[in-house]
């Protein structure tokens, strides 16, 4: 962070799809340069391409080696793309596929060594940026190998109505089954608790938990894995101070609205969560990789060919991943602020208020309140 502005990473993604145009049509309101200095990896090249197909003329991107010489006052971007690399719009390529890896690594590495403070993703091409270098599902997979500190990440999904984190991931249907277990689903309902802790600034968050089977297996007569793993899960949870609820049966969950009376909630998979989650976000969700380190979002589409270069994309979307990822940073900030010694900053507030009201309570009753108050 330089003179109170974050800078922002932002990776080009697919160039045949909407990636360049949801960012430009972002970066060109400059009003985002009051709050952060959007740094673009890729090519300054393709994002004329881009602009030009777009019909936009009056944006540039002010281009630079490292984003140590970003200017805070333009939208910036660094060429670690190929010059020769063809736009082939609406297609996927390999060459695609490599141009958004290298944007990508670039990016993470500069993340990885304090040169930006958060990184947002446009949308990649699953299958053709697969290579020796990358060989995930996804971002999410990527990020959490990249920047491992022993936990997992958690792909999370965010909108002003919910909160969504996905217990499989990127995780064939066939599969999910296996990863139905104890250990799984309470180490997610951890991660998932302490970002909406840190994260979203809510203090005592409540979760809730859907079933894997029709019903949430109706006790047993549709399946088994309710009883056997998430209720179990549900309970540990509970034990270690994490208010989970459930299993709910997600048909009724969503189409009853009971989502509003939980700040997250915890589908088995990818699909379970996603489409309510999607059918209600519209254009404004965004994909956030809680658990990690570092702060990265992405908008909550994909590179969607079927509307490059035609000007029709929403840049709705990619601009709240951009706010969201700025948001996060800083509340990450305020909560390990707060963190530091609650009990120390409790005793100072209280006795702020002490001085302010001319009223002292005894020792022992101030020591009593902060206890009530640590153990609440």
């Amino acid at each position: 962070m330089e003179n109170g502005k974050l800078k922002v990473g932002i990776t080009q993604g697919d160039i045949n799809g909407i990636g360049y145009e949801v960012i430009i049509k972002t970066l060109i309101d400059n009003r985002i340069l009051d709050f952060c200095t959007p740094i673009v990896y890729g090519s300054s090249k393709i994002a004329a391409f881009h602009r030009k197909t777009l019909g936009i003329d009056d944006f540039n991107l002010n281009v630079i080696n490292s984003a140590s010489d970003a200017n805070p006052r333009r939208a910036n971007i660094i060429n670690c793309v190929d010059d020769e690399v063809k736009v082939d719009l609406s297609k996927s390529t390999p060459e695609a596929g490599k141009s958004a890896f290298m944007a990508l690594d670039r990016a993470t590495d500069d993340l990885k060594a304090g040169l930006i403070d958060v990184l947002v993703t446009a949308p990649i091409n699953k299958k053709n940026i697969q290579s020796d270098a990358f060989h995930f599902p996804g971002h999410t997979e990527f990020l959490e190998q990249k920047f491992s500190t022993g936990t997992h990440g958690l792909m999370l999904s965010v909108c002003d109505v919910m909160r969504v984190a996905i217990l499989t991931g990127h995780l064939p249907l066939r599969d999910v089954y296996r990863y139905i277990n104890v250990d799984n689903i309470v180490d997610k309902l951890e991660i998932f608790n302490q970002s909406l802790k840190a994260d979203f600034g809510v203090m005592r968050p409540r979760i809730a938990v859907l079933g894997l089977n029709p019903h949430a297996g109706d006790n047993g007569l549709l399946g088994t894995e309710e009883q056997d793993a998430i209720i179990p899960a549900i309970k540990k949870a509970n034990e270690n101070g994490i208010l989970a609820f459930g299993p709910y049966p997600p048909d009724g969950f969503f189409g009853a609205g009971s989502f509003k009376s939980f700040d997250g909630v915890l589908a088995m998979y990818h699909d379970q969560g996603l489409i309510p989650f999607r059918a209600l976000s519209m254009d404004q969700g965004v994909n956030f990789t809680a658990g990690l380190p570092v702060v990265r979002t992405s908008p909550d589409h994909g590179t969607a060919y079927d509307k490059a270069g035609i000007g029709k994309a929403s840049p709705d979307s990619f601009r709240q991943a951009l706010y969201l990822a700025c948001d996060i940073f800083e509340n990450r900030i305020r909560f390990e602020e707060a963190s530091k010694n609650p009990l120390k900053k409790q005793k100072e507030e209280r006795g702020n208020r002490r001085n302010n009201d001319k009223t002292v309570l005894p020792d022992n009753d101030a020591d009593d309140a902060l206890t009530e108050l640590a153990l609440d």
